[in-house]
């Protein structure tokens, strides 16, 4: 079990996937529940209102965009989120759909180049044949 400092609070915890403790996960769970009834009885509140009025930095609320779990909505530029890779304005997540989609092409084409050579050493190995197990029946 490999131990870690949480992220947020500096606690030491044990580390299962996420770099910040129970604790911390839960408050920003309680968090997220609060920006999402907020935003069920305040649709189209803007980043900035939303973290007045709940007290929630604009940095966890950008977090939040960044995983997807949140989106900006209207067709006007958005200046608060940004394509990791190109700089284009996105409403979520980290890249845009054209990154993303390029991203998938290059992690299928690595993937399919990793395969080859260990089918063709197979077939190497195999040659095609077959032989008999000696198995009692």
């Amino acid at each position: 079990m490999e131990m870690r400092n949480c992220r947020s609070c500096g606690k030491i915890f044990a580390y299962i996937g996420k770099p910040v403790c129970p604790t911390c996960s839960k408050k920003d769970e309680e968090d997220f529940k609060r920006v999402k009834e907020y935003l069920y009885e305040n649709p189209g509140a803007s980043v900035v209102q939303i973290s007045n009025d709940l007290e929630i930095s604009v940095r966890k609320i950008k977090t939040y965009l960044r995983e997807g779990r949140l989106e900006i909505i209207g067709d006007e530029g958005n200046l608060l989120l940004e394509c990791e890779i190109c700089g284009k304005s996105i409403r979520t997540g980290r890249f845009c759909q054209e990154c993303s989609d390029e991203l998938v092409r290059d992690i299928k084409s690595v993937s399919s180049q990793m395969k080859k050579p260990e089918v063709e050493e197979n077939k190497k190995k195999m040659g095609g044949a077959m032989r008999y197990l000696n198995r009692r029946d």
